[in-house]
């Protein structure tokens, strides 16, 4: 793959990566001050997972048999991107919920479309992909720092008068947006995707041609899903599927709690992190999720499979256990970030490795597909239902929210899964579990 194609390739994940990272990290304080309900929360929420689901099976039996993937994904991106925009314009429940079911049914399949544009232009995936996929971490964090502007109380800074670039930028730092004001200000992050959106639907006509994949001969492809649902049968792939379900819904936790409990005052026990700061500080765990990925392969050789997905659950563990002892030290919550990095590589990724080293190479794709089925679907869907109405109903009293007792469910699941998966997960030594239709590939 020659350098022009690489850098194409990598502003295409920056861009696809950069939309989600725009919006999700701040919907779950922005519905609320919508007025929304705990269950319109979830029914909003949910939009991402549910459409998981669907484009677990669209985006692999239709979408990238019936059209060139450049085009399915320039298509895609400008009807997505036109709803997310209509959420920044809205404030009623059903517009919302309806543009959002729109932009997640058209966008979660461009995950998978631009994976297969990756590795369709690709000579040696193993190599190249890596620097390709980098590009969608970096995407999130850059979607991170434009907010340090946008949520300026910018009248505060033309009223101080700055004098030259310094002070104007320390003006700027200084007065954050608070209350209503911050709140009003989040609309930004549904315009910013939504021209992100617009944007990769417009350079994905500068991307490769990528022609759609032609179904192979027979029915097993069409039903590879099936054959790996039915590997379930060894324990310890079913045991490793359901802990990936608990972790995903600790993960979803995070994201659903983290940006409220940041920026809530002390007095209502929050961090009392800027509204500007936010997202920022979010991002320190996609920082660290770069060098993490540099070290996961010396990490598993030393460690084996086993021990490094326990770190990585445990690492959930040790984050919300300092989310609930340590909720009025700034310094340490903020440090605590970087253990996002640890959580994903340390466990999602090493999942990803582990089912492309131990499953049967005709259904790998799809056992992919039922891994991520539990942590882009099921996983959140879960969460999503629970944590509006754990945060508003149960340990939110009188505008005082117990933070603590809130992050002890997630402390407590995550450390249980750590244990089921300590005494539970025997993976074989060597080869792979044996497709029900055929015998397994010896493993890498």
């Amino acid at each position: 793959m020659n350098s022009a194609i690489r850098l194409k390739l990598f502003l295409m994940m920056v861009l696809e990566f950069f939309i989600w990272g725009a919006w999700l990290p701040l919907i779950f304080g922005y519905l609320p001050s919508l007025g929304f309900t705990p269950g319109q929360q979830s029914a909003i929420l949910n939009a991402f997972p549910v459409a998981s689901i669907v484009g677990m099976f669209f985006s692999n039996q239709f979408a990238d048999r019936k059209f060139a993937a450049e085009k399915f994904l320039a298509f895609s991106h400008l009807v997505g991107g036109i709803a997310i925009l209509y959420c920044g314009f809205t404030k009623d429940f059903w517009p919302f919920f309806l543009a959002m079911s729109v932009h997640c049914l058209f966008y979660v399949p461009t995950i998978s479309i631009t994976n297969s544009i990756a590795f369709a232009n690709m000579k040696d995936a193993t190599k190249e992909f890596g620097i390709v996929r980098m590009g969608g971490t970096i995407g999130w964090i850059l979607a991170a720092w434009p907010f340090v502007f946008i949520f300026v109380n910018w009248d505060a800074v033309n009223a101080a008068n700055p004098v030259g670039f310094v002070d104007w930028l320390g003006k700027a730092l200084a007065n954050p947006l608070t209350g209503d004001a911050a709140k009003a200000a989040t609309k930004w992050t549904y315009i910013v995707a939504g021209i992100a959106s617009i944007a990769l639907a417009a350079f994905s006509f500068m991307l490769p041609h990528t022609p759609p994949k032609k179904a192979g001969n027979g029915g097993g492809e069409s039903l590879a899903w099936l054959e790996a649902a039915k590997l379930l049968k060894h324990p310890f792939v079913l045991v490793l599927w359901l802990v990936t379900f608990v972790d995903s819904f600790v993960h979803n936790c995070y994201f659903n709690w983290t940006g409220v409990f940041l920026g809530a005052a002390k007095e209502a026990g929050g961090v009392g992190i800027a509204s500007n700061w936010i997202t920022p500080v979010m991002s320190i765990g996609q920082i660290a999720e770069i060098l993490t990925m540099f070290v996961l392969g010396a990490t598993l050789k030393a460690l084996g499979w086993r021990t490094t997905m326990i770190i990585g659950i445990l690492g959930h563990a040790a984050r919300f256990a300092v989310y609930a002892f340590m909720p009025q030290s700034a310094g340490a919550i903020i440090l605590i970030q970087i253990l996002h990095g640890i959580c994903y590589a340390f466990y999602f990724a090493t999942v990803y490795i582990f089912v492309d080293a131990h499953f049967p190479k005709d259904i790998r794709s799809s056992a992919q597909g039922l891994f991520n089925l539990q942590i882009l679907g099921i996983g959140a869907l879960v969460a999503n239902s629970l944590c509006p109405w754990l945060i508003q109903a149960v340990y939110t009293q009188n505008a005082v929210t117990d933070f603590k007792g809130l992050f002890l469910v997630p402390l407590a699941t995550a450390s249980i899964a750590a244990i089921a998966l300590a005494l539970f997960f025997h993976p074989p030594k060597s080869g792979q579990p044996r497709s029900p239709g055929g015998g397994g590939a010896p493993a890498h």
